[in-house]
């Protein structure tokens, strides 16, 4: 993305997020990166909200309802502005979560379940029935809707991006899934609604394949 048209993105800092690295992805993709600690922070030209997050889900609702991010977060997708949230960051936007019994801020509907502690390996590459260790950590394949959105330059059948995880998104509605991955269960693994997108695996870690995510996220803001 040309430097000209770079995209001006509030990066939420609520003290737990992958900052660093993510903002380097971010600006390497084409973003004008700005960090925001409380919601007055976000410039009124902000074309973009990026929720980056990692960690225990109970500390990041703490955090987000102390700083109000949580008040921020549901009014900007809910005026469908450009928003991309990663791992804990898509994690928050069900309903509940199986971690320390906690509600999520319930923009959608949904839950998050932590992996079996026994679930067994389909994958290629292992042996049958060998135990897969949690949490789920490394590459693996993410298959994309074929009709989904912001998937230039990526295979829909299947590309490889990075996770770290030991819960996942269940029970979420068909229509809101954007991509699936298989870990001894299939899981949504990144979702997305208008102009909400979210994704389980970490594109900032996930090398080129994750910079282009990010550059095609960041055109589709710009474009409006």
């Amino acid at each position: 993305m040309e430097n000209a048209q770079s995209v001006p993105v509030a990066l939420i800092d609520y003290g737990m997020g992958n900052l660093r690295s993510v903002a380097r992805a971010l600006e390497k993709s084409g973003a004008q990166v700005h960090l925001v600690a409380h919601p007055r922070e976000v410039d009124s030209s902000a074309r973009a909200l990026v929720f980056p997050g990692q960690g225990a889900i109970v500390d990041c609702m703490e955090c987000l309802h102390r700083t109000e991010f949580d008040v921020l977060i549901r009014e900007w997708i809910s005026a469908d502005r450009p928003f991309f949230g990663i791992c804990l960051g898509l994690q928050a936007l069900f309903e509940h979560s199986e971690e320390g019994n906690c509600a999520g801020l319930g923009i959608f509907p949904g839950r998050v379940k932590r992996f079996p502690d026994a679930i067994e390996s389909a994958l290629p590459g292992l042996k049958e029935n060998a135990k897969l260790k949690i949490p789920h950590m490394g590459w693996n394949t993410v298959a994309f809707r074929p009709d989904s959105p912001l998937l230039d330059g990526i295979r829909p059948d299947g590309d490889a991006f990075y996770f770290v995880h030991s819960y996942h998104a269940a029970e979420v509605p068909s229509d809101l899934v954007w991509a699936e991955t298989e870990y001894g269960v299939r899981f949504a693994s990144a979702i997305h609604r208008g102009r909400c997108f979210a994704t389980q695996f970490h594109p900032e870690k996930s090398q080129s394949k994750g910079l282009q995510l990010y550059q095609n996220f960041l055109k589709s803001a710009f474009a409006r």
